[in-house]
């Protein structure tokens, strides 16, 4: 049920590497999001499929992880993705690719958690360093890179109290989400 899928799909940040995903995947992966709506159906977006630890290690120093947690730099190793999507707008088509990656990356997401995979929408990213060591032309806008491999941590979703919406790690380093409320987010007008 999508409710179920919706819920499981948090950012994960640490994965099984041992487990490798095939580039076949990753492809269905994109033939699903190639289906979604998209702005004046323009369909700008492209992609770049990475499954091999030579590929994973040109992206893996070009991303940033966890904002919130200042002590943490990342997943080590043994625990960093085994593939990643990254998405594209091709500046050829339009400048403006809206919310169109949004809903690809979501899709990419929520297909993977229904093949017991997670990952993680990245969109701080050092995109000149990223073009230069995958040789992205210039007519592509990196928008979002996602993160993919089978789960090594525990994510739980929680009430935000006091307005606190920083997640946090504790000492068993599960991975916490505080939420807003729903009375907080539905306006009464």
């Amino acid at each position: 049920m999508i409710a179920d899928l919706i819920k499981a799909n948090r950012s994960y940040r640490r994965f099984q590497q041992d487990k490798p995903l095939t580039h076949e995947t990753l492809s269905r992966f994109v033939e699903l999001a190639r289906l979604v709506p998209s702005a004046q159906n323009l369909q700008p977006l492209k992609y770049i499929l990475s499954s091999t630890p030579e590929k994973n290690s040109l992206i893996f120093p070009c991303l940033a992880w966890a904002g919130y947690l200042k002590e943490w730099p990342g997943p080590a190793e043994g625990e960093r993705p085994v593939a990643y999507v990254v998405i594209l707008g091709d500046k050829e088509i339009t400048e403006n690719f809206g919310c169109d990656h949004g809903i690809a990356a979501q899709t990419i997401l929520l297909q993977a958690v229904e093949m017991g995979l997670r990952g993680c929408m990245i969109a701080r990213v050092q995109r000149e360093k990223l073009r230069t060591a995958l040789g992205i032309p210039g007519q592509y806008h990196i928008l979002l890179v996602l993160a993919l491999g089978y789960p090594n941590e525990t994510v739980v979703i929680e009430e935000a109290r006091g307005g606190e919406i920083r997640y946090w790690r504790d000492e068993k380093s599960v991975h916490h989400v505080p939420k807003r409320t729903l009375s907080e987010i539905i306006l009464e007008l």
